[in-house]
């Protein structure tokens, strides 16, 4: 007789709320966030911080399929100062293409997407930052729907989306074109696949229990749609920065003990067996080749063309498709050899450089623009400032902060998979960059944060609906709740807004700027 203990709301609660609210309420607060990244987004025009490299290397790719070396450097800007005028007369000239080759330390997909931009809308300030705001908007709908998904609840999940929204790092990035921000957004909706991928696996076991022969090791899931989007995401972080192998590698062991968990909590008598057995193979697919499949096509340009940095480090004399390949890949390998090479010997001093340990306290931001030359005219004062200072919301960061410890209190006396997930993230995020900074004494930069603020905000998400308690609590201590949580998200409204003209280059008095630099340290990450 089958054993109908097993309820399918216990292995996939249902969502609190109307489809079409889960849909309108995460697009409202995306929009929200949208207005604010691409209202003034041309400003400030100039080639703001580390632009001067990825925006150039962009034009490149679009140009030639590769990165070629630019006229001047960062002590002569000539290529900069051409960019600003419209001239884009920027690359050097030489005999041979391969000899204008310029060896860059990050994959190229980044770079692609920041071309993209400049491809529909030009090669201006609007054109180059055009990605960054489009992938940092959309980012704030994948955060909605995730925080949805992982409380059951519209109302948390459009809260999760609005907090991303006003975090001012990721304000600052979505409006700047680095590559930090598309990292982060290819973490997020790998992250927001797999949590989708949990729901998906576990309701076709549900379907398989109250349907089919009972037996030891469960059903094959056969293919799992979201689990390869998660691969084919990671694999797109990783073709943006090295660093997003930490998610991967982690993210890959979290998707097995869900499936474990899932087969356990049905009540198989040998769960992590037909986990290994089911689940793993197609995990690996998934997981493993996915991402290198998509990793490699982020290469297509450098393969397509001699002219990319390494090209021909290996060049046989041999014809034919066979050995054009195999000398291809072993240049392509010893390409990436240099690139890890350089990685470990970057420990030049910066002045905005700053220790992984201090950046969720926020104690030294990145000044990304701040121009010496602007005359008193320009606010009506003594003395003007314009600056973006890549910092982020102070109220929600320390929010964060407590947040995550009551997470490691709730994971280790509940076993809770949201704690557990957000915990695992935050962790492959933050604690490498340790290694590298006891190790190598690498330089490094609070930006480095921003793959993970997304899974601060979920923190404080989760924190918030412990907070507001289940809903057969009483009207009074859901009452009390509410109250507490629209405070919190009050306060880092405010935050965010006493902060938004140092964040978006606005030309305010010195006085002004003065008053939003809440640390001395911020002071000090700014030329003086």
């Amino acid at each position: 007789m089958r054993n109908r203990g097993v309820s399918p709301r216990r292995l996939v609660p249902p969502i609190q709320g109307s489809a079409l609210l889960g849909w309108l309420g995460p697009l409202l607060v995306a929009t929200f966030g949208g207005i604010l990244r691409f209202v003034r987004l041309d400003q400030p025009k100039a080639v703001v911080f580390d632009e001067t490299y990825y925006i150039k290397d962009a034009y490149s790719l679009l140009r030639y399929g590769v990165e070629r070396t630019m006229l001047g450097d960062a002590k002569n800007p000539v290529a900069d100062n051409r960019l600003i005028t419209g001239n884009l007369d920027i690359f050097k000239q030489c005999p041979e293409s391969s000899d204008c080759a310029s060896f860059v330390a990050h994959p190229p997909l980044g770079k692609w997407m920041i071309g993209a931009g400049e491809w529909l809308f030009g090669m201006n300030p609007f054109g180059w930052r055009f990605a960054a705001a489009l992938v940092g908007t959309l980012s704030i709908l994948i955060m909605a729907r995730v925080a949805r998904r992982m409380t059951r609840s519209t109302l948390l999940g459009c809260l999760g989306g609005l907090l991303l929204a006003l975090d001012g790092l990721h304000l600052v990035l979505s409006r700047t074109a680095l590559l930090d921000i598309f990292l982060m957004f290819w973490v997020l909706a790998g992250f927001a696949c797999l949590v989708a991928d949990r729901d998906w696996a576990r309701s076709r076991l549900v379907a398989w229990y109250e349907s089919a022969p009972i037996t030891e090791l469960g059903p094959r899931l056969g293919l799992r749609p979201w689990r390869l989007a998660a691969g084919a995401c990671l694999g797109a972080a990783c073709a943006v920065k090295w660093s997003g192998i930490f998610f991967l590698l982690a993210f890959a062991v979290l998707t097995l003990m869900w499936d474990m968990g899932a087969r356990r909590a049905l009540g198989l008598r040998e769960p992590y067996r037909g986990a290994l057995s089911y689940d793993v193979p197609g995990g690996l697919a998934a997981m493993a080749l996915a991402p290198a499949a998509v990793f490699m096509a982020s290469w297509t340009g450098w393969f397509a063309t001699a002219a990319g940095w390494g090209r021909k480090w290996e060049q046989a004399t041999t014809s034919g498709p066979f050995y054009f390949l195999f000398d291809s890949m072993r240049s392509w390998f010893e390409y990436q050899k240099q690139v890890l090479g350089y990685h470990s010997g970057l420990d030049d001093y910066h002045p905005y450089m700053s220790e992984p340990w201090s950046w969720p306290l926020l104690l030294r931001p990145v000044s990304f623009h701040y121009p010496t030359n602007l005359p008193p005219s320009a606010c009506g004062a003594g003395k003007c400032a314009e600056a973006v200072l890549g910092v982020g919301t102070p109220a929600l960061w320390y929010g964060a902060v407590l947040a995550l410890i009551v997470l490691i209190a709730w994971y280790v006396s509940s076993r809770d998979w949201r704690a557990g997930a957000v915990l695992l993230a935050f962790a492959a995020g933050w604690l490498p960059w340790f290694y590298y900074a006891i190790a190598d004494n690498r330089t490094m930069y609070l930006f480095y944060m921003i793959p993970v603020v997304p899974f601060m905000v979920l923190a404080i998400v989760l924190a918030a609906g412990l907070v507001l308690g289940k809903e057969s609590a009483a009207p009074t201590r859901r009452a009390v709740g509410a109250a507490a949580v629209g405070a919190f998200a009050l306060i880092v409204l405010i935050n965010f807004w006493w902060l938004y003209p140092v964040l978006t280059a606005e030309t305010i008095t010195h006085a002004d700027w003065w008053a939003r630099m809440l640390m001395r340290s911020w002071v000090t990450a700014a030329p003086k």
